[in-house]
């Protein structure tokens, strides 16, 4: 790795000795498990076997590679990790905020790649990573950390809140969503790319 990048705590210790109305209830959890699950294995599966040319391929200079992608999804892993994990630092906010789309909207909204965005610099892929492979443990090693925490938190996740640049108000639950839909959004973008006429042939 090129540069050291913050990391979270493995699992973040639970800080509420009680449960609260801002808990997950197991539906949620089940949910969250399940859909951070099922998009990491939709990840390995696009990027099993492609060689170093397929991985590098792009469509033309302003499109990312599968590799770039990869590495993005790996960084935005942690970036959005990092302010789950910094807002649980605060107090629980006693009077609820408005959020600015409900938990489906947040996914349908990220999912939805007619509406293009451009990445933070700090979470451009410019070569964190050593490779694919050194990006894609990366991005494991934090998602096992986020499905332990869920698995077993009584955190207030949904009364505590960050801005995000273009959803607005959201709570911590929906960042977790927000972790596992935009590493689908970029999914679809790397199966794109393969689908593209000039992706070369496996060799």
């Amino acid at each position: 790795m090129k540069k050291t990048i913050f990391l979270a705590g493995a699992i973040i210790a639970s800080s509420c000795a009680m449960w609260s109305n801002g808990t997950l209830s197991g539906k949620e959890k089940k949910f969250a498990i399940g859909y951070l699950n099922k998009t990491r294995t939709r990840l390995f599966e696009d990027v099993r076997g492609l060689s170093t040319s397929q991985l590098n391929f792009k469509a033309d200079s302003s499109h990312w590679s599968v590799a770039q992608c990869v590495e993005h999804i790996a960084l935005a892993e942690n970036g959005i990790w990092q302010r789950i994990y910094n807002a649980l630092k605060q107090p629980v906010t006693v009077a609820k905020q408005k959020l600015t789309n409900t938990n489906e909207q947040v996914i349908a909204v990220t999912l939805d790649r007619s509406v293009k965005y451009k990445a933070p610099e700090q979470l451009e892929p410019t070569g964190y990573f050593s490779g694919t492979g050194c990006a894609l443990q990366y991005f494991s090693h934090k998602r096992d950390s986020l499905i332990d925490y869920i698995r077993v938190t009584r955190d207030d996740l949904k009364d505590r809140y960050f801005v995000h640049s273009s959803m607005g108000t959201i709570n911590l639950y929906q960042a977790v969503l927000l972790i596992a839909s935009h590493s689908e959004r970029h999914i679809m973008q790397i199966e794109e790319v393969k689908s593209n006429p000039g992706f070369p042939k496996n060799q």
